[in-house]
């Protein structure tokens, strides 16, 4: 979807839903991008996350469901520049009228990549490579480790997480259209919530995080139960029975990697 088409639909959007598209964003006019999630007002009404990140995701969630190769495919280097300055400076940002799907979904994934400390910190990532090998397979453990897991992250971090699960797993729920399933988004966004330094065994390592990854995203519901702020707001058609079925980790092949270039 384009901006045109974005300026299209806001105009038969009702007033508050305008409103949500043209807020202002950011706590204060101070730098927001490579900063630490402590550093976030944290606001109840946003689910604790920064503002900025819902910002984006209404945006996505309103206009990029449908979009193809949604996360795959590049933004205008322009466009994500300047987007970037605004929210930045803590100028009003207008998404419809100055983004797209692709630069803002590129925007959001910057905004990820640039934490000082990653979602999953570089100790808990060495928890998962050591704690989550050969555990996969067997349901009963993997689920003790991903919940001893959760356990474990700031809470700043844990408030994230908890919100980006539910917002990819509802961006699934349209991969008849978009082309992003569970274990697409896990190869896309895997990387960029565990950051495995550069070695031989660093590919191994990161399908192991990306298969972690896919178990989150497809055992959301038994994840989040008992947890108050994880907000999971999903109707029934955006929560099909598909998205349920579970996966081995060899799922997580370097042929997914390869079919994901030809969205």
């Amino acid at each position: 979807m384009g901006t045109g088409a974005s300026i299209s639909i806001c105009q038969t959007l009702s007033s508050i839903e305008v409103k949500h598209c043209t807020n202002k964003v950011g706590p204060e006019p101070q730098r927001i991008f490579g900063i630490p999630l402590d550093n976030f007002t944290q606001d109840a009404s946003h689910h604790h996350v920064p503002l900025v990140v819902n910002h984006m995701v209404e945006y996505l969630e309103e206009f990029g469901l449908n979009h193809k190769g949604l996360f795959r495919i590049s933004g205008s280097a322009t466009k994500i520049k300047e987007l970037r300055r605004k929210y930045d400076q803590g100028e009003e940002v207008n998404l419809v009228n100055e983004g797209d799907v692709d630069s803002v979904a590129s925007l959001l994934k910057l905004f990820l990549n640039e934490l000082p400390v990653a979602i999953f910190p570089d100790n808990l990532c060495t928890d998962v490579l050591t704690s989550f090998e050969g555990e996969l397979s067997h349901m009963a453990e993997c689920m003790r480790c991903l919940r001893w897991l959760l356990s474990s992250l700031p809470k700043a971090h844990s408030s994230l997480f908890h919100y980006l699960i539910r917002f990819l797993v509802k961006v699934a729920s349209y991969s008849d259209v978009n082309h992003m399933t569970l274990e697409n988004l896990a190869i896309v966004f895997g990387p960029t919530l565990f950051r495995i330094p550069c070695s031989p065994s660093a590919c191994e390592k990161q399908t192991l995080c990306n298969a972690v990854l896919l178990q989150f995203l497809q055992h959301h519901k038994e994840l989040f139960v008992e947890c108050p702020d994880s907000h999971f707001a999903l109707t029934k058609e955006d929560d099909p029975q598909h998205l349920h079925t579970i996966l081995p980790p060899q799922a997580l092949t370097q042929q997914q990697a390869e079919e994901l270039d030809h969205l």
